[in-house]
């Protein structure tokens, strides 16, 4: 019964750690490996217009909620300029104004994007009204008529007739229809217009979608015009010049509509350039910092909510239940014996700023030197108290000369030494020695030897780089170690030591 309620116990809170870390992986973008880095766009528009010496008013479309991107960080650059943004159903806008401008006027706009989930949303609002069918002039309306007819023969339902009426005009032999109506396209816009004009005849609601493609080191990027048409449940993007459905993966929805990108009042008519640049930043930032844009509790009461300084000291304190394992698995597992259970853990954080071999050297040194002076103190008979105080400072003035030494001898990691828990080192000495006079050097030499291999081990295990990752961004993985100590606290079999220490009567079990 017992065991039935601590597998229970187990099974529950490790079902609990791995949902939330399934929760950040698949909805914060929360990596799993500590190298995953994210790309980055930078992207900035750069207004300039001459104003005439009045009050100016600068309105400039900017994005809103992009398909396939998340906003990161905003910046809007001016020179005693006034800001204020307006949002509406479709489009946002940033809206400048100043009491009086003269001369050449440069505005900024900047934004930082980062690739996002959101592409798969489907584009519902607002819903629009069908439009009436225009009234086409001869013989336009003709070889508007002729088109649409031969669309709907190729197609089934709105989005099949767009991509075919779109593979008709873009088709490298037109017919006479296409060439008439090429002839009113002066450019890209015109053309795009021109097919919003030809689906109208087609009563299917379609409008203009101005986009950005996003390329790395572009300096006078320029907006390029697509279409997306109604189907009663979502607007649909296409690609004009090819009838491809859907966005590009590089491709960064703008505005809609037709309106003009940039209106002043107050100036001459404006430019605008856009400027692309792309970099990598690490995912672990970049998805706690869109979930704390979200508002996301599992971040807003997190350990990424702590000050930097907070979180280093974390980072170590999170791997001591890893190691902890370790000697759990170590002793009850295995059966290494070991002179306590925490030793070897502190020797382990100690051997992460000595680095492993140098820590075992200056562990073996210390605790040698150390066990010599405290069989000379047990030739002096003394209290348990004052002897372990002698001890502690016979320690601490090891560790001052092996400093010294290691200064003169032009050892760094000699100095290191001095991170050692002198505590602990002192206890170790005492119960190395008390063994050794009551079970004889082997036995202490054996003991003194498991701490060393279990410090050794724990020292890779937490200061492995995936594992220290890992539970610094997923700390309810906390509750999976807490369920394997549960499990481990159950076991009553043979260790691998005994099995070793029995094997003559084993083999002789076998052979009767």
């Amino acid at each position: 019964m017992k065991n039935l309620h601590i597998n229970i116990a187990a099974l529950f809170l490790t079902a609990i750690a791995l949902t939330l870390c399934y929760y950040k992986v698949s909805k914060l973008g929360m990596p799993l490996l500590p190298t995953d880095s994210a790309e980055v766009w930078t992207v900035e528009a750069k207004i300039s217009f001459r104003a005439t010496g009045g009050p100016a008013k600068v309105q400039f479309y900017i994005p809103s909620n992009p398909p396939g991107y998340a906003l990161l960080n905003e910046d809007f650059i001016s020179s005693n300029y006034g800001l204020a943004t307006e949002q509406d159903e479709v489009n946002r806008k940033a809206l400048w104004a100043v009491r009086r401008a003269q001369g050449k006027q440069v505005l900024y706009y900047r934004v930082e994007l980062a690739p996002s989930t959101r592409s798969a949303e489907p584009r519902m609002i607002p819903r629009p009204t069908y439009p009436k069918v225009p009234e086409y002039d001869e013989p336009v309306g003709a070889a508007v008529r002729g088109i649409l007819e031969d669309a709907r023969a190729h197609s089934a339902d709105i989005t099949s007739f767009t991509q075919a009426l779109l593979q008709k005009i873009n088709s490298p032999t037109p017919d006479e229809n296409i060439a008439m109506l090429a002839k009113n396209a002066k450019d890209s816009v015109e053309g795009v217009r021109e097919i919003v004009n030809i689906l109208a005849g087609a009563r299917i609601p379609s409008r203009i979608v101005y986009v950005l493609p996003l390329q790395d080191r572009i300096r006078h990027g320029q907006l390029e015009p697509w279409i997306e048409v109604f189907n009663d449940q979502e607007w649909i993007a296409f690609n004009p010049r090819n009838g491809q459905r859907g966005f590009d993966e590089n491709v960064l929805v703008w505005r809609a509509g037709d309106s003009a990108l940039v209106e002043v009042q107050g100036g001459k008519p404006p430019e605008v350039e856009f400027s692309i640049a792309r970099h990598s930043r690490n995912q672990v930032a970049l998805a706690t910092g869109l979930a704390t844009k979200a508002r996301s509790p599992l971040v807003e009461f997190s350990l990424f909510a702590l000050p930097v300084q907070a979180q280093n000291v974390y980072r170590v304190l999170l791997t001591l239940p890893l190691g902890a394992l370790v000697v759990v698995v170590l002793r009850n597992i295995i059966g290494l014996r070991t002179f306590g259970t925490f030793m070897p853990i502190l020797v382990a954080l100690a051997f992460r700023e000595t680095e492993l071999m140098w820590g075992i050297i200056l562990f073996s040194t210390l605790v040698a030197v150390g066990l010599m002076i405290r069989l000379y103190l047990e030739r002096l008979k003394l209290l348990l108290v004052p002897r372990l105080a002698a001890v502690l400072t016979i320690v601490i003035i090891l560790i001052a000369l092996f400093s010294i030494l290691s200064v003169r001898l032009n050892i760094e990691r000699g100095l290191s030494i001095a991170l050692f828990p002198v505590v602990i080192m002192a206890m170790t000495i005492e119960r190395m020695s008390v063994i050794w006079e009551e079970s004889g050097a082997k036995d202490a030499i054996l003991r003194g030897t498991g701490s060393l291999f279990a410090a050794s081990i724990g020292y890779l295990v937490m200061n492995n780089a995936y594992l220290v990752h890992l539970i610094f961004v997923f700390p309810e993985l906390l509750l999976v170690v807490l369920s394997a100590n549960l499990m481990l606290g159950r076991y009553t079999g043979y260790r691998l030591t005994e099995l070793w220490r029995f094997r003559a009567m084993i083999r002789e079990k076998e052979s009767t």
